[in-house]
């Protein structure tokens, strides 16, 4: 088995922040000799992703790893049941670990709406791992950790062969931009940018992305970080959060931000004074 022999699935997970915010989200499967989820998406996808193995003649004991890219809620829902249920050992990252092993603590930090209903329950990390670090799967598969922070604190890609999984690390123009840090998320940005003989890409909020359409969006994120900061740094004067967010949203012609709570995390993350 090499990594030419590897297949890639993508499953998209379909659920609900709240009865009229939609979204979805992305699980690949690395099909080799054994199977890898990179992301588990919300708690009770497990028979979704089941019904797929099937369909590819695999079955859930063939899932030998789950490797998480972050902690939020729709990449880690389904993880507790495959580890309780197959065996299988769970990746991430330390910065992200202690909200993946007690998603209580992850709700006091982080309280969105249905948050258990996404989340599910904690689940054990088999194996830390940090930038660079070279796991072996099976002869000739390797994955690559890749450190790609500013979404999540300590959000990780993994690279395998030419293809490199980047959860949630690039924004993308006309979604909900998310970050908790901007010089981390600006410096992921240069980081995947900077990455040689990359073919393609599997984002966890979009179609798969070849290395020219890579550049595009790249390009597409540091603006869309540049227009949100020029938006905060002109409209701030030390203004309550809640009210530079809805002036934010006016600019951006989309009020529909308001309704979610992140939205606010990212705004704050662009101020002179995040304290």
């Amino acid at each position: 088995m090499n990594e030419q022999n590897m297949k890639v699935h993508q499953i998209k997970i379909d659920f609900n922040v709240t009865e009229d915010i939609k979204r979805f989200v992305y699980v690949y499967i690395i099909e080799a000799q054994h199977c890898y989820l990179i992301d588990s998406g919300v708690y009770g996808c497990e028979q979704q992703i089941i019904e797929y193995l099937k369909k590819i003649g695999r079955d859930s004991s063939d899932i030998k790893g789950i490797f998480l890219t972050h902690a939020h809620p729709d990449h880690i829902g389904s993880a507790a049941w495959f580890q309780e249920n197959t065996g299988c050992r769970i990746y991430a990252s330390e910065g992200e670990k202690r909200w993946i092993e007690d998603i209580d603590l992850q709700f006091k930090e982080r309280p969105i709406p249905n948050f258990y209903n996404l989340a599910g329950k904690s689940s054990k990390v088999d194996r830390v791992v940090k930038d660079n670090d070279v796991i072996s799967l099976e002869k000739s598969l390797d994955i690559i950790v890749i450190g790609t922070p500013g979404h999540s604190a300590d959000e990780v890609s993994y690279l395998v062969g030419d293809a490199l999984f980047i959860g949630d690390s690039v924004p993308v123009k006309g979604d909900i931009p998310i970050m908790i840090d901007e010089q981390d998320s600006r410096h992921t940005l240069e980081r995947i940018a900077a990455l040689p003989d990359i073919e393609v890409y599997y984002p966890a909020w979009d179609h798969t992305y070849s290395k020219e359409e890579m550049a595009d969006k790249l390009a597409s994120a540091k603006e869309l970080l540049d227009m949100l900061k020029a938006a905060v740094l002109e409209m701030d004067d030390g203004m309550e959060l809640s009210h530079l967010v809805d002036l934010i949203c006016e600019r951006l012609k989309m009020p529909m931000l308001k309704m979610n709570p992140l939205f606010a995390i990212t705004i704050q993350s662009l101020r002179k004074d995040q304290s």
